[in-house]
């Protein structure tokens, strides 16, 4: 299959899917003054409408992505639209700050669902020599939400108010269901005879250790891009701003370029931009005082990373095999939300307590562990190529399709 041939409309349709989530996400962190204020609640009660939505994303991957494997997976991603269109709408009339915490809630269990299972959707659209390219393409949405949409938005909201913000994430959610409908290929849920208990999932060769590697990737990147602001304060940087422009074109960048490579060099391209991370920690914490040095550490920093999450999502699709990619996917959801909540508290602790100019040096040593990591695990979770994938554990019948088997 040629990229001209590739399902666009509904690779896209999966693209704004992931946008739309990421932006029902974050949307509200560039509102708090507003929302606090409509809510007749602090700022940091406000905040806790983004916590909301984290927490029960979380909690709820996991066990319903199990409860739902089942059922056919164009109806299961149709309800989570749907519930994004409805509790946006919600948050958009409340005026009580219990209701909207509850439709954030809510709108979080719709995220863990989602973020399960467009992965896996986008590598049952396309041949195995094209899912990594289609995996880039879905996952090109969240960088796009967060370098152009959260601006975007809280434009909106400054020129229309807050709540016209979330009318229109309700009404691009419920545009987004007849895209759906009309354009993503229905498949099948998962029959019984062929369904894997999670913890067989888990044991399949090379899951846990791209779990590893996604930990401790998210754990260095969020210590140090959460406290970007005042590293460059530290340095004598007074242009956050700049440095967290310039990171997040970096990253819409990386995405391209990775989704070019990925299905030829999977292995080589991440051994490459963890090294590329970990080269930029170094250059920050030795000569980031210099203005030049610092912005160009940022933009290798984040072209690197933009393209992490889609190599490792491709790379747990291709050890899992795409029919356990929902459940190995949502076991990825949590880790990532783990690692980011975690990231975030370590470079916290760093920050009191030894300073911004530690944060490269605490993101330095993680970084270095996943690239040695990924250096060492050639045979299951990162080989040099790929095509194969690893079967099932036992109770789930063997297969002769050759993205069941290795060599």
């Amino acid at each position: 299959m040629s990229p001209a041939k590739l399902p666009w409309a509904g690779l896209l349709a999966l693209f704004t899917a992931a946008f739309t989530a990421v932006m029902t996400e974050l949307l509200p962190a560039g509102l708090l003054p507003d929302l606090g204020a409509a809510l007749e609640v602090p700022e940091g009660a406000a905040g806790f409408l983004v916590t909301a939505y984290a927490v029960a994303s979380f909690l709820a991957a996991i066990p319903l992505t199990a409860l739902l494997r089942g059922l056919p997976r164009r109806p299961v991603l149709v309800g989570s639209l749907t519930g994004f269109a409805l509790l946006n709408a919600v948050t958009a009339v409340s005026s009580s700050y219990a209701v909207t915490f509850g439709a954030r809630a809510g709108a979080g269990v719709m995220g863990g669902v989602l973020w399960a299972m467009l992965v896996g959707y986008a590598a049952r659209m396309v041949p195995a020599e094209r899912r990594g390219r289609a995996i880039a393409i879905v996952s090109a949405g969240i960088t796009v939400a967060l370098c152009a949409g959260i601006p975007a938005g809280t434009a909106l909201a400054a020129a229309f108010g807050w709540r016209a913000a979330f009318w229109a994430l309700s009404g691009v959610a419920v545009i987004l269901v007849g895209w759906v409908l009309w354009k993503v290929p229905r498949f099948p849920g998962e029959p019984p005879a062929r369904r894997v208990p999670l913890w067989r999932v888990a044991i399949i060769p090379g899951i846990r250790t791209v779990l590893s590697v996604t930990v401790l990737v998210l754990l260095g990147h969020q210590a140090m891009y959460t406290y970007l602001v005042p590293f460059t304060g530290h340095v004598g940087f007074g242009r956050a701003g700049v440095a967290l422009l310039v990171f997040g074109v970096a990253t819409v960048a990386g995405i391209a370029a990775v989704g070019a490579v990925i299905d030829r060099h999977p292995r080589v391209t991440l051994l490459a931009v963890l090294a590329v991370v970990a080269a930029s920690m170094t250059a920050l914490g030795l000569y980031g005082e210099s203005a030049w040095v610092l912005l160009i550490a940022v933009a290798l920093w984040g072209a690197a990373f933009g393209g992490v999450p889609t190599l490792l999502q491709s790379a747990l699709v291709d050890a899992s095999g795409p029919e356990n990619a929902d459940v190995a996917t949502s076991m990825q959801t949590t880790v990532y939300n783990a690692g980011i909540a975690a990231g975030s508290l370590t470079g916290g602790l760093v920050l009191e307590g030894a300073g911004a100019g530690a944060l490269p040096w605490t993101a330095l040593p993680l970084a270095a562990a996943a690239l040695a990591v990924v250096a060492v695990a050639r045979r299951h979770a990162f080989p040099r190529t790929r095509g194969v994938t690893a079967a099932p554990p036992a109770r789930a019948p063997r297969t002769t399709d050759a993205t069941a088997t290795r060599p």
